[in-house]
């Protein structure tokens, strides 16, 4: 098995594995990840098949894998973890072209996704939701995959109980479907930027989103905004 194991001291971290057939990437994510005290990174692979070899063996907390892969690529190592260890929350890793494969994943079980070029908070930010069992939808969603995600039935969400939001929430997040920035809903609304910005956070909160593309398929999945 060609697998590396990885060990750090760290206080009750997040227990995670790493799966990408791009030495250098592995090499990138890996220095990021050690100064990061809330993750352990526990091991690598480089192809599907080692993949569910190491988390069969070391049953981690989350899973990071990229989609594209020999061997096994990245959606049927998704199946077979999200099948034997449901628990395990898998983030799918991929470029900004391929809409379809994230939805692919998403379908397979995948928790959440990145794209490659994320910045190293939002992957943390990525590892903690999916490993309190949220869903988490990558910064840089493009409105064609958000809506893909929010129209498929077989992509979970996070089921949170429906909050009230406010006739004034309401129109920030019909705004934000529409795909305007704060200063284009401040104008929109006759309203500052910086309570536009309060705006969202409270909706971020009552809805349990991290982001934009987390309220849009929020707002299309309950019938606030239409296609």
């Amino acid at each position: 098995m060609k697998y590396q194991l990885l060990r750090m001291k760290i206080a009750n971290p997040i227990r995670i594995v790493l799966a990408d057939d791009h030495e250098i990437f592995r090499d990138g994510f890996k220095a990021m990840i050690k100064k990061q005290p809330s993750v352990e990174l526990l091991g690598e692979a480089s192809d599907g098949e080692e993949l569910v070899s190491i988390v069969r063996l070391l049953r981690p907390d989350v899973v990071v894998t990229d989609i594209k892969m020999p061997k096994m690529d990245g959606l049927q190592a998704t199946k077979i973890i999200t099948s034997e260890f449901p628990h395990i929350g898998v983030i799918a890793l991929s470029m900004i072209d391929e809409e379809s494969l994230i939805v692919d994943m998403m379908e397979a079980g995948a928790k959440g996704y990145l794209l490659k070029n994320a910045h190293k908070n939002e992957i943390v930010d990525a590892i903690k939701a999916v490993n309190d069992h949220n869903i988490y939808y990558c910064d840089g969603t493009s409105a064609k995959l958000t809506k893909l995600i929010a129209t498929s039935d077989k992509i979970p969400f996070n089921r949170k109980s429906k909050p009230e939001l406010s006739p004034k929430e309401i129109d920030v997040v019909l705004l934000l479907c529409e795909e305007l920035t704060n200063k284009e809903i401040a104008d929109r609304l006759n309203l500052s930027i910086r309570t536009i910005e309060g705006y969202r956070d409270k909706i971020h909160e009552k809805i349990g989103a991290k982001n934009s593309a987390g309220v849009v398929i929020y707002a299309i999945r309950n019938g606030i905004y239409k296609i």
